[in-house]
C-alpha cells in the first residue's frame, strides 16, 4: 500500500501539503482532485520519485512497477507500433538480455530469457501494441506511419498508448482525456475499470472520474483528505463535512465565548480566581475547530447581445476542408444546414472527421471551399479555438491583448475601454495585480483559457463556436462554463469531449462524419449506444478478418507487409471493445408454465358469458380512449403540417434570397419551433393517458 504520514511538501517557498496523512490500498483506483495549484502534479511528482518530501514519511513498496504518460512531446522517426511497443520495460530488458546472451553464445541464460520472455508475453507483444493505437482513435494505415508524422495531439495518444503497455503495479495518469475524442474516451474507460493495478488520476472531467475511480484524494488548503467512492459520492459527502465542521465551528465558537465571559468577570475576585483559572487552562486545551474557508467560486456571465439575426447563418452545398499547395482537398462536401437564433448545437464525430474544420471555416479563419455560406445581418462570432494560442499572442500580457481588441473594435464595442476600466474586468476573470502585466506563453492552460473566455464575453457575441473549451479548465471554472452558456441569450455551436457539459449545454447535435454533416436523432446515450455499434460491428469484422487471415498467416508469415497489422492485432482490438457493450454471453433458459407455477384459480365461466365481459371491456376501453386518439391524430396531422413548412423554409434559406425575405423566413421558422414544442408536450400528454387506459 501507499501510505504518507506526516508529510510536508514545498515548491518553493510554498508550502503546498503540511503535514498531510493518507493510506491507499492496493487495487484501488483513485481521483486526485483539487483546485489549478493546489499540489495536484507536484504529489504525483512525490509518487514518481521526482521530489522528495521536506518533512514526514512516504512510503510505496519498491517492487511496485509504475506506468506513467511522459509529458514531453516525442520527437522520432520510429514507426508508431515499435514506439508504444517499447513502453513495454519489461520486454525491452528481455530482448537486450537476450542479445547479450546470443553474443556471448552462453546456452543457459539464452534458455531462461526465452521462458521469461514467453511468460513475458512476447508472442502477442506487437498485436497488443496495435491494439493500444487503434483503440486511441488510430487508423489501421497509420500504425507504422513515423511518430513526428503525427500532430502534437496525436502523438500525446501514443504516449497514453505507451503507458498503457508498460506492465505496471500503479498507474499515474495526469489529464489522460486532453487530447481524446468521445470514441476514444470510451475505449478509454472501458480499458480502465479492466485495469487490474492501483491507479491514480487527475482529470477534470467528471464522468470520466465517476467511471473509472472508487476513490477520490482531495487537496485542500494543504490537506489530503480521503472519501470512499467517485467524484459525484465526493462532491455530495464534502457537502455534508462542510455543514457539519460549520455547525461544529459554530458551537464551539459559542462555548469559548461563555468562557472567556466567565474569566473576564470574575478573574479579579478571589473567591473565583481559582474557578476562573481552570477555564482559562480549558481553553489552552481545547482544539480548536477550524472555520470553513469555502473557495470563492468563479463565476462570469455571457452579456445580452446587442441584436440576434434569424437566422444567424445560411449554409448551402458548401465544401469545408483546406488547401495543400494550391489544391484545396475537402473534407466535408454537400453541407446545407442553416443555424438559427437561440439555438445549442453540439458537434459530435470521431477525430480527423472535419469538426474543427467546420468551426474554423464557420469563423473566418478558413476559406470555404465551394457553396455558399450567408451570414446573418448584425452577426457576432465569438471563437474559442481548441488551441488557446492560435488567438494569443505568447509575448503579450493579458493587458495588452484587452487593449489590442478593444483597438480593434473601437467605439462601435459599446464597453469601456480605459485601461483601468480593462484591468477591473480582467479582475473579474480572476487576472489581479501583476497577473495583467505577465506574459502569456508563460501561462497555465487553464489560465489561457481564461482570458480567452475573457476576450469573447467583452465583445458581446450573439454566435458561440466553441472548440473544446474545457481541455485545461479545473472542475469549478467548467461548472461556471456551463452555466453561464445557460444563460446565454444567443447561439451556441460546442465541440467537446466533456460528457457533462454537452449534456447541459445542448439539445440537439449534428454528426460530422464520412464527409457529410448530418443531424443526430438522438441525445449522448444514443450516440454512446451508436458507437457501441460501430464497436460491435468492427468486432465481426476484425473476428472475420482473423480468421480468414490465419491460415494465409501461417503459410506466409514472412509477407507481412510493413502497413499491415497483424490478424491477431485485430482481433485483440476487437476483443478490447467487448467492454464498451458490457456484454457478455449468458445462457438464459425459458421454462414453460406447469400446473406448479400456475396454482392460481380463477372461477370457472361459460364460453359465452366470458365473451360477453370481453366485449363489454373493449366497448369500455374505445369509449374512453376514441376522444383521446382523436386528438393524437389531429396533433400529428399538425406536426407533419409544420414539419413540410419547415423543410421548405430551411430550403429557401439555402438559396440565395434578399435580406428581408431571409429574416421573415427566419421569424416563421421560430413561430413553427416554438409550436412544435407545445404540440410534442401535448402529444406526450395524449400518449401517456392512453398507455394508462389501455393498462388499466
Amino acid at each position: 500500500m501507499i501510505n504518507l504520514k506526516n508529510v510536508t511538501l514545498r515548491r518553493g517557498t510554498k508550502v503546498l501539503l503540511d503535514k498531510a496523512s493518507v493510506t491507499l490500498n492496493p487495487g484501488e483506483k483513485v481521483g486526485l482532485v483539487g483546485r489549478n495549484g493546489a499540489g495536484k502534479s507536484t504529489l504525483f511528482a512525490l509518487f514518481n520519485g521526482g521530489l522528495t518530501e521536506d518533512g514526514g514519511d512516504f512510503d510505496m513498496p519498491r517492487q511496485w512497477r509504475m506506468g506513467q504518460v511522459a509529458q514531453n512531446m516525442p520527437e522520432t522517426d520510429q514507426p508508431a507500433s515499435d514506439f508504444v511497443l517499447e513502453g513495454d520495460t519489461r520486454l525491452a530488458e528481455l530482448r537486450q538480455r537476450l542479445i547479450a546472451a546470443e553474443a556471448s553464445g552462453d546456452g543457459m541464460e539464452m534458455a531462461h530469457v526465452y521462458t521469461d520472455l514467453a511468460d513475458a508475453g512476447d508472442h502477442d507483444a506487437l498485436p497488443r501494441a496495435e491494439a493500444l493505437i487503434l483503440g486511441l482513435g488510430f487508423r489501421v494505415d497509420e500504425l507504422n506511419n513515423p511518430v513526428n508524422s503525427f500532430s502534437g495531439g496525436w502523438r500525446m495518444r501514443l504516449q497514453l498508448a505507451r503507458a498503457l503497455m508498460c506492465p505496471s503495479d500503479i498507474l499515474l495518469l495526469d489529464e489522460p482525456t486532453n487530447h481524446l475524442d468521445l470514441d476514444a474516451l470510451v475505449w478509454l474507460e472501458a480499458w480502465l475499470q479492466r485495469y487490474a493495478g492501483t491507479m491514480i488520476v487527475i482529470s477534470h472531467d467528471r464522468e470520466f472520474l465517476d467511471a473509472v475511480t472508487n476513490v477520490t484524494l482531495h487537496i485542500d488548503q494543504a490537506k489530503l483528505t480521503r472519501y470512499g467512492g467517485n467524484y459525484s459520492a465526493f462532491e455530495i459527502l464534502r457537502a455534508q463535512q462542510m455543514e457539519l465542521q460549520q455547525a461544529s465551528f459554530a458551537k464551539q465558537q459559542d462555548k469559548i465565548a461563555h468562557l472567556q465571559k466567565f474569566i473576564t468577570r470574575f478573574k479579579a475576585q478571589a473567591s473565583k480566581a481559582k474557578q476562573a483559572q481552570s477555564r482559562v487552562k480549558a481553553l489552552e486545551r481545547m482544539e480548536k475547530v477550524a472555520p470553513l474557508l469555502a473557495d470563492a467560486e468563479f463565476t462570469f456571465g455571457f452579456k445580452e447581445p446587442n441584436n440576434l439575426p434569424n437566422p444567424m447563418l445560411a449554409i448551402s452545398e458548401a465544401s469545408f476542408g483546406y488547401v495543400v499547395d494550391d489544391e484545396p482537398k475537402a473534407i466535408l462536401q454537400g453541407v446545407s444546414k442553416s443555424v438559427l437564433a437561440g439555438q445549442r448545437i453540439g458537434i459530435l464525430g470521431a477525430n480527423g472527421q472535419g469538426k474543427s474544420t467546420l468551426v474554423k471555416t464557420i469563423a473566418r479563419t478558413m476559406p470555404l471551399l465551394a457553396g455558399t455560406l450567408t451570414e446573418g445581418k448584425g452577426l457576432n462570432i465569438g471563437y474559442f479555438a481548441q488551441q488557446e494560442l492560435d488567438v494569443l499572442h505568447p509575448q503579450d500580457n493579458p493587458l495588452e491583448h484587452m487593449i489590442r481588441l478593444a483597438k480593434e473594435l473601437g467605439p462601435n464595442s459599446g464597453e469601456p475601454s480605459r485601461e483601468q476600466d480593462l484591468r477591473n474586468y480582467l479582475g473579474t476573470f480572476n487576472f489581479t495585480g501583476d497577473m495583467v502585466k505577465q506574459a502569456v506563453g508563460t501561462m497555465s492552460g487553464g489560465e489561457k483559457a481564461r482570458l480567452v473566455l475573457a476576450m469573447i464575453v467583452w465583445q458581446r457575441p450573439n454566435l458561440l463556436l466553441l472548440d473544446e473549451p474545457t481541455n485545461h479548465l479545473d472542475l469549478a471554472t467548467r461548472e461556471a462554463l456551463s452555466m453561464a452558456l445557460n444563460e446565454f441569450e444567443g447561439t451556441v455551436m460546442l465541440v467537446s469531449h466533456d460528457r457533462a457539459l454537452l449534456r447541459a449545454v445542448c439539445d440537439e447535435f449534428w454528426m460530422v462524419g464520412r464527409g457529410k454533416v448530418e443531424p443526430f436523432d438522438g441525445d449522448l446515450d444514443d450516440y454512446q449506444k451508436y458507437l457501441l455499434d460501430e464497436s460491435k460491428r468492427l468486432r465481426e469484422l476484425a473476428k472475420n478478418t482473423a480468421r480468414d487471415a490465419t491460415p494465409a498467416i501461417n503459410a506466409n508469415a514472412s509477407q507481412k507487409t510493413a502497413n499491415e497489422p497483424s490478424a491477431a492485432a485485430l482481433a485483440l482490438h476487437a476483443n478490447t471493445t467487448d467492454a464498451l457493450t458490457g456484454t457478455a454471453a449468458v445462457d438464459v433458459t425459458v421454462k414453460p408454465l406447469t400446473s406448479a407455477t400456475t396454482s392460481l384459480t380463477t372461477p370457472s365461466l361459460s364460453g359465452a358469458e366470458q365473451r360477453k365481459i370481453e366485449a363489454q371491456k373493449r366497448q369500455l376501453l374505445a369509449a374512453q380512449t376514441r376522444p383521446l386518439k382523436r386528438e393524437l391524430e389531429q396533433n400529428e396531422k399538425r406536426m407533419a403540417s409544420i414539419e413540410a413548412e419547415k423543410v421548405k423554409l430551411e430550403t429557401l434559406l439555402t438559396t440565395p434570397i434578399s435580406p428581408a425575405d431571409m429574416a421573415d423566413a427566419g421569424r416563421r421558422l421560430k413561430v413553427l419551433a416554438d409550436e412544435v414544442s407545445a404540440l410534442e408536450e401535448r402529444w406526450l400528454e395524449l400518449t401517456s393517458k392512453l398507455e394508462e387506459a389501455t393498462a388499466a
